[in-house]
């Protein structure tokens, strides 16, 4: 047995015993605030590091500048030219093109929102979970009434096609799981980057982390997207209360269970992790992955059977260093659009306030508002500063 692995989950059950080896005490609120700080920045790093970023972000260019994109791709493929387009602002303020965060920290900064809005209140931050996606499927709802269809209305956000679909199951006055189960991509890996946030709300306890995730997935996953979100939460909560990289890494082989997609890839990953420590770490374990891993055949690389294993296997291998992991992660590009945001959050967490260089520090910290327009100029730092009460305490149940 791999020295990374614990007790394997062998039902469709994932394990709840798990507890942090040698964190079980919470740290300190200046350190468990830093560490809070860390996790989103690295996600927001990771999340800008990945090409699909400049894609998202161009979303605030107008709709021409997209439109010719698409043209000058396609003149590439008819007259078989090797050069390539990328977003362009031409005669446009080229801001929105900038390295920054996009859709994934976006979210985030969503779910940490609906984090402070359940610290004290009645229900606690379930409730404030179940009442955010609530108000997002009313908005839905209002958008729908003119379209010929939920999936066709026009909405006032971007996002992922399980989150839209299951925003539409709202909508249709379904709720979960069915929201997430009735879902054309229950199995992506947007309910892992929102797990990220939620893992504060109980440091050092992967458990009951793992187990707000799975109420959270369920809204919009199901399957290995909800086993992707107890992972990621329950690797969270160990390396925000102080956990190193194989250990955060056992806590999330705890949630997945074995004859799963997702837990047959993080087991490998994993494998394949330690042998690249003596073989060029991280970057030498690029390879490995794209070759065992990562899916060459679907038309997105979101799932979260690929995109979780790749986070867990590069943190392990980069020791727990955002520098050595979230690079190697955008070095996979079918996995370029989450693996390095989730890579970001993890590493993040484990290495706390000195995770993330100064200049990603700065080129990452505020939000565009290119997937929730209501979220441009949100500074993460300020956000994270709101996630941890001065006592130490934790944002609710």
């Amino acid at each position: 047995m791999s020295p990374l692995e614990g007790p394997v989950p062998v039902s469709g059950e994932p394990s709840a015993t798990a507890t942090v080896p040698s964190a079980t005490l919470l740290p300190a609120a200046p350190e468990l605030a830093a560490r809070a700080e860390a996790m989103l920045l690295g996600l927001a790093a990771g999340d800008a590091a990945g090409w699909p970023a400049a894609r998202h972000r161009a979303a605030r260019m107008p709709r021409w500048t997209r439109r010719l994109t698409r043209e000058l791709d396609t003149f590439a493929e008819e007259n078989a030219t090797t050069t390539l387009p990328v977003p362009i602002a031409l005669n446009q303020p080229p801001e929105p093109l900038r390295l920054g965060p996009s859709d994934d920290a976006e979210w985030a900064a969503f779910t940490a929102l609906t984090l402070v809005a359940g610290w004290g209140a009645p229900g606690g931050v379930r409730a404030a979970v179940d009442a955010a996606w609530r108000r997002l499927a009313a908005e839905v709802a209002e958008a729908s009434a003119e379209a010929p269809e939920v999936e066709s209305a026009v909405l006032p956000l971007r996002a992922r096609i399980s989150v839209r679909a299951g925003l539409g199951n709202l909508a249709a006055g379904l709720g979960p799981p069915a929201t997430g189960h009735d879902n054309p991509h229950y199995f992506d890996d947007a309910a892992c980057v929102r797990a990220c946030v939620l893992a504060l709300a109980h440091p050092g306890d992967p458990a009951a982390a793992a187990g707000l995730a799975e109420f959270d997935a369920r809204y919009t996953q199901d399957g290995d997207g909800v086993h992707g979100a107890r992972a990621m939460a329950a690797a969270l909560a160990g390396a925000l209360a102080g956990a190193g990289p194989e250990e955060a890494a056992r806590l999330a082989l705890a949630q997945l269970p074995a004859a799963t997609e997702i837990g047959r890839n993080a087991r490998q990953a994993l494998h394949l992790a330690e042998r690249a420590r003596d073989d060029g770490g991280a970057f030498g374990l690029v390879p490995l992955l794209e070759h065992r891993i990562v899916d060459h055949v679907y038309s997105y690389g979101i799932a979260a059977a690929e995109t979780v294993p790749v986070a867990l296997a590069l943190a392990v291998a980069a020791g727990g260093s955002p520098a050595g992991a979230v690079p190697a992660a955008a070095c996979l590009s079918r996995v370029a659009d989450s693996a390095p945001a989730l890579t970001g959050a993890l590493t993040g967490a484990l290495r706390g306030p000195a995770a993330v260089p100064e200049s990603w520090r700065q080129a990452c910290r505020t939000l565009s508002g290119c997937a929730l327009p209501w979220l441009a100029g949100t500074d993460l730092v300020e956000l994270a500063g709101r996630l941890v009460p001065g006592d130490g305490g934790t944002p609710g149940r």
